[in-house]
């Protein structure tokens, strides 16, 4: 896993020394003893190399960190954790609002690398794509015996009742997110995927905000890419989604409300966008067509960015005691009369063991080796892959294989 690391070098190089294997850097100021880092002295260092050079990406950094002193640094911090309370950049957990963490210390990537991870992403998701509209129509990765077929029927997110559903440009991945992770070496990694309601752009797209006013002369000389344009690139992404006859499709954003941990990021790209912020009680279905009710009336709606799970969405499919989600909506679907974004079922492409055959899936689909790696997991159905896991509990990480969003997840003792 990878660390940003926070330092202030008197130049950029320092002596540099191993003990017992382990690095221990030597550094004048605020940073004086930095690198005792016990067991995570193995790891990947963002910002410094292993004999304690600055890395290129950054020098910027660097130069923008070194006259600055911890409590300077500490007083910005608790400043950015104010501020994003009173703006309402906030995230709900156990009933209470709490500011969403950021580290003054940016992640930087270079454009040769992000253009490595881009196209490792576009293949990851190109291939997820095929596999879903596969599992949901001919199923001949199955039948080929690529993958198990209990691996799917056991999965919690298949869902039957989405067999037959056929998005009208076959897109059924709108909005996805990809982990990642940077292991020891250097090299990144695939964590996970999240490929039905993924949460946290809107984090993404503040913060950014943020540090270009906490660090303006490191925006002002280098060249960022920028963030704050993603919303128009969804809404574009969300009116292609709609059925090809219409010329100007209306959209929402389907909020399970107020209350949702989510609800800052809900109503902010509903904003951004220009489009409706609705809940279930805001939609019905009649003819299997999904209306939005307006002060002018009833309006037709074309395409749904939900962010309620699926086991909400439909009462007469799902849940049938949800009150969040739109009774008939499935059928609207079905019919072609409404796109649903992201598609229902997708969740057994994002399943934690149908994870291990992603490289698998890819090189079925596209007959390319895959770009990005897994990080190393187990399968524990597998009597000798249990028995290692249960030998190095300590060292891992155990998730539940339907789980997401960091629930159920277990760090060995």
């Amino acid at each position: 896993m990878s660390t940003v690391s926070l330092r202030t070098l008197p130049n950029e190089t320092a002596k540099s020394a191993r003990t017992n294997g382990r690095r221990t850097a030597r550094y004048d100021g605020i940073f004086d003893g930095y690198n005792n880092l016990g067991s995570y002295a193995e790891a990947f260092d963002e910002m410094f190399d292993a004999q304690g050079n600055v890395r290129g990406p950054y020098k910027g950094i660097f130069a923008e960190l070194a006259p600055s002193d911890a409590s300077e640094l500490e007083a910005r911090n608790e400043a950015l954790g104010r501020a994003f309370i009173d703006q309402g950049i906030t995230f709900s957990l156990s009933g209470q609002e709490r500011p969403f963490p950021l580290d003054l210390v940016p992640r930087v990537i270079s454009a040769a690398e992000w253009s490595r991870l881009e196209k490792g992403i576009r293949q990851r998701v190109k291939a997820l794509e095929m596999y879903l509209d596969d599992i949901y129509g001919e199923q001949e990765i199955l039948r080929d015996g690529v993958i198990p077929r209990r691996l799917v029927t056991s999965c919690e997110h298949f869902h039957r009742e989405a067999v037959g559903i056929m998005p009208p440009n076959g897109v059924r991945i709108h909005v996805a997110g990809i982990d990642l992770v940077r292991d020891g070496q250097g090299n990144f990694r695939v964590l996970e995927d999240n490929l039905r309601s993924p949460s946290g752009v809107s984090y993404v797209m503040e913060n950014r905000r943020t540090m270009a006013r906490v660090f303006p002369n490191l925006f002002a000389t280098h060249r960022v890419r920028a963030v704050g344009d993603y919303s128009s690139h969804l809404l574009r992404a969300l009116r292609n989604a709609a059925a090809s006859n219409e010329a100007d499709p209306t959209v929402v954003v389907l909020t399970p409300g107020v209350y949702n941990s989510a609800y800052f990021e809900h109503s902010l790209l509903a904003r951004q966008m220009g489009v409706e912020l609705v809940e279930g009680r805001d939609l019905f279905c009649r003819d299997n067509t999904v209306y939005m009710r307006t002060t002018e009336g009833e309006r037709q709606v074309d395409v749904i960015y939900r962010r309620i799970d699926d086991a909400f969405l439909d009462p007469m499919q799902f849940n049938p005691h949800s009150v969040l989600g739109v009774a008939g909506m499935l059928n609207a679907a079905r019919a072609g009369n409404v796109v649903i974004s992201s598609a229902v079922g997708n969740g057994v492409g994002d399943d934690k063991l149908v994870y291990t055959y992603v490289p698998t899936i890819i090189e079925y689909y596209l007959g390319e080796k895959p770009l990005l790696a897994n990080v190393d997991t187990y399968r524990c159905w597998l009597d000798d892959e249990c028995e290692e896991v249960l030998d190095r509990i300590g060292e891992l990480v155990i998730k539940p294989v339907e789980g997401s969003g960091g629930y159920g997840i277990v760090f060995g003792p």
